[in-house]
């Protein structure tokens, strides 16, 4: 092929690639719970260079950790509709240098927190690579349906960085923010899982929804809905909250509730979308409250 062939898009294929074991739209959702939680930790607004070596250093975390879940899944993902297209499946990145990169983040990762913010920092966005690695990716994914339920706490660890980030320390209030995100992520995912059963059956993968009912989905859909909004709401005690938090985790969470009923109402996948998308906006617009009540309250 000669030079004239070559398009800009040829050129950047291989860097998309590199980009894309790292799965950047869930990085994006992790990064939403971080930067607010520092807010709240700081009862203002922390120093911006805080800000973005936290946020670097989480990226660089969740990017390899997300990097080793696609080198472990490779052979699942090739069966399945929703992941046929990821660059491991498709060949345009070989499974060793995939294994090198994902690796080299996360040595970069803990030496960028410890070096920039501090180590407790450090240990605990490390200490999530490897929970979801060991214990979610190689155990519990292909052989539990409980597997995203306890899985899904590595999820819940960025609020731990953002708030140890700032006060070198964890209690309470991060906590209960970590309970939050855990009991979020299962009602959130298995919305999604519902769309994709077929894909999760062929792959052999007991996703919940995969091995039972819509129905009996979204009963625990349910019953972790109504713990998440009771947790936010504890929230707001535990952190030292005001009224514009506590009205948007009430008004949120009803919302949040209506649409997972509407699963059990009409076992529709279309229903269970639209409760997959509202999660998306029901933790974007939580954390932003949490920003927007204490800028409202400290008039920083």
């Amino acid at each position: 092929m000669g030079l004239a062939q070559l398009s800009p898009r040829s050129h950047t294929r291989p860097v998309r690639a590199y980009i894309a074991l790292t799965k950047p739209r869930i990085i994006e959702l992790l990064l939403v719970t971080t930067v607010p939680t520092m807010v709240v930790a700081d009862r203002g607004i922390p120093s911006v260079w805080l800000m973005v070596a936290t946020v670097v250093g989480g990226t660089l975390a969740a990017g390899g950790a997300n990097a080793i879940n696609m080198f472990v899944d490779r052979d699942i993902d090739r069966l399945m509709e929703r992941t046929k297209n990821r660059p491991l499946v498709t060949g345009e990145v070989a499974p060793g240098r995939a294994l090198v990169f994902a690796i080299a983040l996360e040595v970069l990762a803990f030496a960028w927190l410890w070096g920039f913010v501090n180590l407790l920092s450090a240990v605990l966005a490390v200490s999530a690579t490897a929970f979801y690695v060991f214990v979610y990716t190689l155990w519990l994914k292909r052989t539990s349906t409980r597997n995203i339920i306890i899985g899904g706490a590595a999820g819940a660890v960025p609020v731990l960085v953002g708030w140890s980030a700032v006060t070198n320390s964890l209690g309470w209030a991060p906590l209960v923010l970590f309970g939050l995100i855990f009991y979020w992520t299962p009602p959130h995912f298995w919305a999604l899982a519902i769309r994709y059963r077929d894909d999760y059956q062929a792959a052999n993968v007991p996703m919940l929804p995969a091995v039972a009912s819509t129905r009996t989905t979204a009963v625990r859909i349910i019953g972790y809905t109504v713990v998440l909004w009771g947790l936010s709401v504890l929230f707001s005690a535990v952190g030292e909250m005001g009224l514009v938090y506590l009205i948007s985790a009430v008004v949120l969470g009803a919302v949040f509730l209506y649409f997972a009923v509407q699963v059990l109402r009409t076992e529709a996948t279309a229903s269970a979308m639209r409760l997959f998308s509202y999660s998306i906006t029901y933790i974007t617009l939580l954390f932003g409250a949490m920003v927007i009540d204490q800028v409202v309250r400290t008039g920083v």
